[in-house]
């Protein structure tokens, strides 16, 4: 059956073969009808017509030829017809073959598809079962006591609690700019204000102590005290003898001349003594900190008229930060934010890198990550740090003489607010405020402490640069053990950041945002240190869930970011907000409304 249903199918769909009887092409051969002859049978052929040598109809031919070519012909006729069938039989089973591979392929492709549903469908209702469950406290993230960090972050990897891919959304108001509509600068000196007067009560000497900002401060401090007991100042002297051990001068790292020449109308500086004073023997003298006009009016004054010269041996915090005549206020913001220009390399290198991270007009972080080793050492914190290098910021605080507090319960410190925020903390800050690992952050801060501390952070934020990364070493050649120099390229560049970050309340912090809030409140966010590390203890005890850590600590910073506010005021003059920090009242004042 199945032999002759496929020669029939052949024969329907004319296959063409080759015949060594005909030159031509020719169809297979039609179904033969036998008519009995003399009980012989004769096979006649139905006319084709692409057989044109076909014997014409009522032909007879002679029985034993015919019987003869009938035998032979059937011979040879078999031996094809089983090749035939053999290449038939082949061809089909290939057919078959392929055939049965499409329908285990559709079948395979069905039950991928279905099972992709079903895991889709899965992959959601877990997710949805997860948040479910972080927001419950019985959640099993088991964080140990005494567990490192590194763990407890791949625990928050692995529970879903941290995807750095899944705070994109948010991002869109991160960098907008608090409201200032209704402030402005107010520091140009008044319309009435009297020409300087040519006498002088003396010279002062001063030594700028500290880090650059701390000098800074100073010089703002000593231009006031110069102003209030109409005395002549000297170029300042700065440290050289701190941390850094910088040998940089003041004309290293200043404009001196446009120093002099913004401050010719409030009051006199001079390079050095005159020579007629300069034999003179200087009275030195440490002013009290925290002093107001009066101190220098009535105490200081009379020393300053007696020598002629007098030596501020420290200039740091030595005027208070309320309580002082307005147009006092006023000057100590002309020096800071008109007179105490960088240095023309500073000023061209700050600018150079400002343009390499606005790189395809993209906005940047400036972040001052202050978890450097003398500030820890200082601080007494060693959060997660090692026994070892706990033991070496110990005895590096022993070793500081200046340094008064010895003994400190680092643990406490921290809790309170204290202690700078770690590397991974900041990571968990940025991130649960909305900033994105393409966020570009520029590092003001030197080199990390601890083993691997900065790893967290990197991880999740790899776009981090700094004055380093963003220099070639001959660009870095001249700024080489000059600290100072390369402070103030990155207090230019963090000045003209889209927002500024601080992890702790120094010197450089201060600085750099009470000049922001001065250029038209540029954003920059103060952490609350004390609230945050504590919610960041509960995430890790899992207390709370990621989303929910992430909603407080946008709570917590929502007034956090830079907009105007009034200058709070202290139970001591030491416990103020600093006047550099925000000149407000002072140097910002409240729009007239028309």
């Amino acid at each position: 059956m199945a032999h002759n249903s496929s020669n029939s199918t052949a024969a329907v769909d004319g296959g063409r073969v080759n015949s060594p009887r005909y030159v031509g092409s020719m169809t297979r051969r039609a179904h033969s009808f036998k008519r009995k002859n003399n009980n012989h049978e004769i096979e006649l052929q139905i006319n084709s017509p692409r057989s044109p040598l076909a014997p014409a109809e009522g032909s007879v031919l002679k029985r034993n030829n015919i019987h003869q070519h009938h035998n032979h012909h059937v011979s040879h006729k078999e031996k094809r017809n089983k090749f035939g069938h053999w290449v038939f039989f082949l061809f089909c089973g290939v057919c078959f073959f392929v055939g049965l591979l499409k329908i285990c392929a559709t079948a395979w492709w069905f039950r991928s598809s279905v099972h992709s549903t079903r895991e889709s469908f899965q992959e959601l209702s877990d997710s949805i079962n997860n948040r479910n469950l972080m927001d419950q406290s019985s959640h099993g993230y088991a964080h140990r006591e005494g567990a490192s960090e590194a763990e407890r972050t791949q625990k928050m990897v692995t529970a879903g609690m941290i995807d750095s891919h899944t705070d994109m959304a948010e991002e869109s108001g991160i960098w907008s700019n608090p409201n200032y509509e209704n402030f402005a600068q107010c520091i140009d000196l008044s319309r009435n204000h009297k020409k300087l007067d040519a006498k002088t009560n003396g010279y002062i000497l001063v030594n700028a102590n500290g880090g650059l900002n701390q000098m800074r401060f100073g010089i703002c401090d000593m231009v006031a005290v110069a102003k209030i007991m109409k005395a002549t100042l000297v170029l300042p002297s700065l440290d050289h003898t701190s941390y850094w051990g910088d040998a940089s001068g003041f004309k290293d790292l200043f404009d001196w001349k446009h120093f002099i020449e913004t401050l010719k109308d409030d009051i006199q500086v001079v390079e050095t003594l005159p020579p007629a004073y300069a034999e003179i023997e200087p009275f030195s003298k440490t002013p009290i900190s925290w002093s107001k006009a009066s101190y220098y009016k009535n105490e200081v004054l009379p020393v300053l008229k007696q020598h002629k010269v007098i030596y501020f041996t420290h200039s740091d915090s030595r005027l208070a930060n309320n309580g002082i005549p307005s147009s006092i206020q006023k000057l100590r913001c002309r020096v800071n934010y008109r007179a105490l220009k960088y240095s023309s390399p500073i000023e061209e290198f700050g600018n150079k890198l400002i343009y390499r991270m606005r790189q395809n007009d993209s906005p940047y972080l400036a972040l001052h990550l202050r978890y450097e080793k003398d500030m820890l050492a200082f601080t007494g914190c060693s959060h997660n740090l090692t026994a070892e290098e706990d033991e070496e910021l110990r005895q590096m605080r022993y070793e500081v003489g200046h340094w008064k507090e010895k003994e400190i319960n680092g643990t406490e410190r921290r809790l309170a607010g204290g202690c700078p925020l770690t590397p991974r903390e900041t990571s968990l800050l940025l991130r649960a405020l909305g900033f994105t690992s393409q966020t570009r952050i520029y590092l003001v801060a030197g080199e990390s402490y601890g083993r691997g501390s900065m790893k967290y952070l990197e991880d999740d934020f790899p776009n981090i640069f700094s004055h380093s990364s963003l220099s070639s070493k001959e660009e870095l050649n001249p700024y080489k053990n000059h600290q100072n120099m390369l402070a103030g390229i990155d207090y230019i560049v963090a000045l003209q950041s889209d927002i500024f970050l601080y992890t702790y309340d120094g010197n450089m912090a201060k600085a750099v945002q009470g000049h922001r809030r001065f250029e038209n409140f540029k954003k920059t966010i103060n952490p609350d240190k004390a609230n945050f590390v504590k919610l960041v203890d509960k995430l890790d005890e899992g207390k709370i869930s990621w989303e929910k850590f992430r909603s407080k600590v946008k709570i917590l910073h929502k007034d956090r970011m830079g907009a105007p506010y009034l200058r709070e005021h202290g139970e001591f003059p030491k416990l103020e907000e600093s006047f550099y920090a925000n000149p407000m009242p002072g140097c910002i004042c409240e729009r007239k409304q028309d």
